[in-house]
């Protein structure tokens, strides 16, 4: 009777499965397979965002196990074995009905699990050995096809227009947060934007982003970014507060995510109330700066380059021109990070970092993020979202930086 209004294909579902099985070989060698439980990478290697279990044998078919709607699954999934259970004492006997068995060493991806059902599912499988094999879907993931590149590539195209072409003659001094938020949600939604964005991190939440007018920029925050905000309220720190006033002569910072088919570009775009003549020379200077950093990673960053080469090169321009103190945070709210990877999450492996030497590849897609924060005033910066190509990278989000006057 129905009929589902997008399928991933099944030539791209195995280039993802193969890519698991290829970094699971060297992730976890004694392992024969890998359990998958989180339902977001469920939807990765399988085309349906099921909730349930899939099973990723080295060898042989994959067997997509599901709890609850099993008819949508058989709908969007091209998977051949596609079953219900109810009990994780099940899944032994159903891979192993399906043709595809649980080895007796095997991996899982530990985070899609919480620590009950991880020791419920350790004791139903005691005869098994399991292994932490997250590393290995977040290897694959890192690297995206033509068909994830075309999707980012549109998503890109749809937030830069959103906050550089649209959103500015909708601003006005004087709005608070709050209702900058709500600009912004309804420019993006007229663009396409699907409503929700997605982050890997254990504990960590996205509703739209960041809306930091003036001192908002450098509020006390613990999302693990460099852009403080006041938000909503303790109980929903994101978006704006609506009793900050955007005032003349203040900065504004959005830091908001677009999101669709499931994959994320990530974006900041500063503003400043009232003409650009009237911008202060300390926060020309130090958006400039942001915008030197970016233009250096986006001509640095290449296949063999490594993350670490990256951000190491960044902290050593903040201290050469002065701005190492509020470079990626003031305080407490400095991050350790000039960016990351992103895709169907918007925290994706890698950060840009130090400690992480694998090197870029053709097919990463980085948002790099490099911000400064002046003390009593603002953050200012830029966040584009970057594709590293063969000979090189190039941003997907646009391709102008400078602070937006809105008068």
């Amino acid at each position: 009777m129905f009929e589902t209004n997008r399928t991933i294909p099944l030539d791209e579902l195995t280039r993802r499965q193969d890519a698991v099985r290829k970094h699971l070989r060297n992730v976890a060698p004694e392992a024969g397979g890998i359990l998958v439980f989180s339902r977001l990478n469920i939807y990765y290697l399988t085309g349906t965002f099921g909730q349930g279990v899939l099973w990723l044998p080295l060898s042989g078919e994959p067997v997509l196990l599901i709890r609850k709607g099993i008819d949508r699954a058989r709908l969007e999934s091209p998977l051949g074995h596609i079953a219900t259970f109810k009990s994780y004492s099940e899944l032994a006997p159903l891979c192993a009905e399906a043709g595809s068995p649980l080895t007796k060493t095997l991996a899982a991806v530990q985070a899609g699990l919480t620590w009950q059902l991880g020791n419920l599912l350790a004791a139903k499988l005691k005869e098994h050995v399991i292994l932490p094999g997250d590393h290995a879907v977040a290897l694959a993931k890192m690297v995206k096809s033509e068909f994830e590149l075309e999707i980012l590539r549109r998503c890109g195209e749809l937030h830069h227009r959103s906050l550089y072409e649209v959103l500015p003659s909708r601003l006005k001094p004087g709005m608070t947060e709050r209702e900058i938020s709500h600009l912004a949600w309804e420019t993006f939604f007229e663009a396409g934007h699907m409503g929700i964005l997605r982050m890997q991190a254990h504990g960590e939440e996205a509703f739209l982003g960041h809306v930091a007018a003036g001192d908002s920029g450098n509020y006390p925050s613990s999302f693990n970014g460099p852009l403080g905000l006041r938000g909503e309220h303790p109980g929903s720190a994101l978006m704006g507060s609506a009793a900050k006033v955007w005032k003349l002569g203040e900065p504004l910072m959005l830091d908001i995510g677009f999101q669709i088919e499931g994959y994320h570009t990530d974006k900041t775009q500063a503003y400043f109330a009232g003409p650009a003549s009237a911008i202060p020379d300390e926060v020309r200077r130090a958006h400039e700066f942001c915008i030197e950093v970016q233009k250096w990673l986006c001509a640095t960053a290449a296949p063999g380059v490594t993350p670490a080469e990256l951000y190491l090169h960044c902290l050593a321009m903040a201290e050469e021109q002065g701005y190492a103190e509020g470079f990626m945070g003031l305080g407490d709210n400095q991050v350790p990070f000039v960016g990351h990877g992103i895709g169907l999450t918007i925290d994706e492996f890698p950060p840009i970092a130090k400690g992480f030497d694998i090197p870029l590849e053709q097919g990463m897609v980085l948002a790099f993020e490099p911000k400064q924060g002046i003390p009593g005033v603002a953050m200012v910066g830029v966040e584009n979202t970057f594709e590293i190509t063969a000979d090189g990278c190039r941003c997907i989000s646009g391709d102008a930086y400078d602070m937006v006057p809105v008068e």
